[in-house]
């Protein structure tokens, strides 16, 4: 019996478990999944320091006009002793820790820059172009949960903070299998009855893109021994995905084997247009998505299902794509009862996010793929959308140009 889109994601997501964590050089962990929470072991900014090239003054003491003698000269890295004395000024590099009794900077754009005495243009105000310690971060507040990406501002804080290495969980080796007596591999003789396994680099490309590692088991033939020899070494990874042979065809018998090998099925089929003859299940702490044979399917059923999972076992708390409101740019006719994902161009018009369709929904035409910038996935029901109806989308590509008119 099929299941939900919603049910089979929920299953998938509630089985699988983060890997355990590693601690590795902090550069290597780009794009990885801190492991602990980060609490900050000091402020930052550590001292009270200037935000501008300028003078350290007290602010009481400025005027339009007023001139104050230059008593010294503090660089970044520099000693802030000794107090700065009513009066005076001290010329100060952006950086450079605050004198005692500073408690504004004047910028030295709003001066002559007079190195013995300096005349000042403007008024100034306490706490103009300071920095204040601990006004970013303050010792012991909690800057990153666990699950946090590392991106190149968490990079700088982990630095900031002196962690030269960092613990993350564990990447995954996803083991990748095509199945079909009528696959050949690339760069090999083609017939008129043979197709190249393109299922296993799209896939591959999309584990290395979330930064999984990929492994590759090139192609198992429509018989027992053939898959359960494929199956077997997958199942010896983290994580295994084939593609076709789940259907209910004479030559599909990947679940049969599967099931011989011990791997438990927590359901086989959903609700959803395309990929309806998915299945999953578990054999221990190993994952296996059985995906349809189909390109777009597959490619499509690894993108809902596959990688929320994957990133969750490399420890992210942000497993799904976020969910945008859209609008129809035309009115979509499609069969009740299954959650459809329909491949779409989304752009900016008049100011609103529009979608429309990026070809020939047919699973056998690739290109639309190609076409795409998103997913609209569509509720099971209604069976038909108005041109103007809103939708929820999200991206396949993080840097799509939304204002550009691909209309």
């Amino acid at each position: 019996m099929s299941i939900s889109f919603e049910e089979a994601r929920r299953r998938i997501l509630d089985a699988v478990r983060p890997l355990p964590p590693e601690t590795i050089p902090l550069l290597d962990a780009v794009g990885r999944a801190i492991a602990e929470p980060l609490i900050a072991t000091r402020d930052m900014p550590r001292f009270d320091n200037s935000a501008m090239d300028g003078y350290a003054v007290r602010a009481e003491d400025c005027r339009p006009g007023t001139v104050l003698k230059v008593t010294g000269y503090i660089p970044a890295g520099g000693r802030a002793e000794p107090p700065l004395e009513p009066g005076c000024a001290v010329r100060i590099m952006t950086g450079a820790p605050l004198p005692p009794g500073a408690d504004a900077v004047v910028p030295f754009e709003e001066t002559d820059e007079g190195s013995v005495r300096v005349l000042l243009r403007g008024q100034a105000r306490t706490r103009d172009h300071i920095r204040f310690r601990g006004e970013d971060i303050a010792v012991g507040q909690l800057v990153m949960d666990a699950g946090t990406a590392l991106r190149p501002p968490e990079i700088s804080l982990l630095a900031s903070f002196g962690q030269a290495r960092v613990s993350v969980h564990g990447r995954p080796r996803v083991a990748i299998l095509s199945t079909g007596d009528e696959l050949v591999e690339l760069g090999q003789p083609l017939s008129d009855e043979t197709i190249v396994n393109s299922n296993s680099w799209s896939l591959a490309a999309a584990v290395k893109e979330i930064g999984a590692e990929p492994v590759m088991l090139g192609i198992a033939r429509d018989n027992l021994a053939s898959l359960r020899e494929k199956l077997s070494a997958g199942l010896a990874c983290d994580a295994l995905i084939t593609s076709a042979g789940v259907s209910a065809g004479d030559r599909d018998l990947v679940r049969e084997v599967l099931a011989e090998l011990g791997v438990e099925q927590l359901f086989w089929k959903i609700d959803i247009k395309p990929g309806r003859p998915t299945a999953f299940g578990m054999k221990g702490a190993v994952p296996v998505f059985s995906l349809p044979g189909n390109p777009v399917s597959s490619m499509i059923t690894f993108e809902e299902f596959a990688r929320p999972a994957l990133l969750k076992m490399m420890g992210h708390r942000q497993v799904l794509k976020p969910l945008i409101k859209a609008t129809l740019k035309q009115p979509v006719r499609k069969r009740p009862g299954r959650t459809h994902f329909l491949r779409v161009t989304v752009y900016a018009e008049n100011g609103e996010l529009v979608v429309a369709s990026s070809g020939d929904q047919n699973t056998g035409i690739l290109l639309t793929m190609l076409r795409a910038n998103a997913i609209a996935i569509l509720p099971a029901e209604p069976g038909h959308l108005d041109a103007g109806d809103e939708v929820r989308i999200h991206l396949l590509d993080q840097v799509t140009d939304l204002d550009k008119d691909q209309r």
